[in-house]
């Protein structure tokens, strides 16, 4: 799922009671087993994992991507990234020929392209009319948490049920996300050079002045 947050944040948003009527019949439609998970509004894939104390892994984040001309919906674990040439060479196995450009439209021309309302694209490709593409990975999990396409639920079902119902495409289209660590720096540390010929009088025991006091001699007096 993504959000343009900017946007969002500017209105207020109401919690919906319900999940969205679209992806409800059409679950029901292709009778697969599923459970929806009501929790409060999540804008990202890494906010619904903290929300229903799930591994990244387990939370499918949802792209529209255009390949050339033609639209895909491609499903990744929340720890990866899309990478773009291995996604080029997929849809071009696929069908046939080179694929020379893949991106990810704007939110707008997606919402267009789709005739969707902003923040509802959920993980479903056929209830979009769109082809799925899903990472291989997912496969290792038993049990995923898919985009219903709603800020406050999601429907939780097996991977391999989901890949039967979608005839998603499989492959290695993802890169694990780089998480960078905060190096500490050492604090600076400023070196004193005491300037050339200039003394510094510090009194300690060890460096004190001794002062040699005069010493009388006894001089005789000739008779």
């Amino acid at each position: 799922m993504i959000y343009n947050l900017k946007n969002m944040s500017k209105n207020k948003q109401i919690k919906q009671k319900k999940a969205p009527a679209k992806i409800i019949n059409y679950l029901e439609k292709i009778g697969i087993s599923h459970e929806i998970l009501e929790h409060k509004t999540v804008y990202t894939a890494i906010d619904v994992a903290n929300t229903l104390k799930k591994k990244l892994n387990q939370i499918v984040k949802s792209l529209v991507v255009k390949a050339d001309h033609d639209y895909y919906l491609v499903l990744l674990p929340a720890d990866k990234n899309l990478d773009e040439e291995k996604l080029k060479k997929i849809i071009g196995k696929q069908k046939g020929k080179e694929i020379k450009t893949v991106k990810i439209p704007g939110e707008k021309i997606m919402q267009n392209a789709l005739k969707i309302k902003q923040g509802a694209l959920s993980a479903f490709g056929k209830a979009h009319k769109l082809p799925v593409i899903i990472d291989k990975e997912l496969e290792k999990v038993k049990k995923a948490v898919f985009s219903t396409g709603g800020l406050n639920h999601s429907v939780e079902m097996r991977v391999r049920d989901f890949i039967a119902s979608e005839e998603a495409i499989l492959g290695n289209l993802g890169i694990r996300k780089k998480i960078k660590s905060q190096k500490k720096t050492p604090p600076k540390r400023k070196r004193v050079i005491p300037k050339i010929g200039v003394k510094k009088n510090i009194k300690t025991k060890a460096n004190k002045k001794i002062v040699k006091k005069p010493v009388k001699k006894n001089i005789k007096k000739k008779k």
